[in-house]
């Protein structure tokens, strides 16, 4: 009897509800501990700050909105990345279609491969390439040796003709005999 491991159990999923009921009680938590290290000023003084207290959920979310907290020195330097882009927008009216597009690496790449391969294609035809020189050499003997088979092939068609004429003419003199 071994049991499984962790990974067969079935899972738990946490709904959105208590997700956002907890980071509320930690949000509390948090404040009832700030008001305690205060030492208890907030308890009893001003009703103004407990209404901030209150409010401040949605105050803390909308400073978040308009400025995002700056980590280390970064408040203190203001500092230009070149390397950094910044991304602008721009309007439909902006927008150039008919200018030139700027082609990427590899398209570029592609069009120069076809264009050699184009190139290539052109000098072989015209037989200036090493390849097409091969070729037009093996070609050359090829013809040559087709041309040797077929005049000894006529010359031993001929032989044979001779040979039959002269079997054909020695026929009738041994008849006569």
């Amino acid at each position: 009897g071994r049991k499984g491991g962790h990974k067969g159990r079935a899972r738990q999923y946490t709904s959105p509800e208590e997700i956002d009921a907890q980071l509320q009680a930690e949000k509390q938590k948090a404040r009832e501990e700030e008001e305690q290290e205060e030492g208890g000023e907030g308890a009893t003084g001003d009703p103004k700050k407990e209404k901030k207290s209150l409010d401040s959920d949605e105050s803390d979310e909308d400073d978040e909105d308009y400025q995002q907290k700056r980590k280390g020195v970064e408040g203190l330097i203001d500092i230009e990345n070149p390397n950094r882009i910044i991304q602008t927008t721009k309007k439909v009216t902006q927008l150039d279609l008919d200018g030139p597009k700027e082609l990427s690496r590899r398209e570029r790449e592609e069009i120069e491969k076809q264009k050699a391969k184009e190139r290539y294609m052109k000098m072989h035809l015209a037989g200036k390439t090493e390849q097409a020189k091969a070729d037009l050499a093996r070609l050359a003997i090829i013809r040559k040796q087709r041309e040797e088979a077929a005049r000894k092939k006529e010359e031993e068609r001929k032989a044979k003709d001779e040979a039959a004429m002269a079997g054909k003419r020695l026929q009738p003199l041994s008849l006569n005999k």
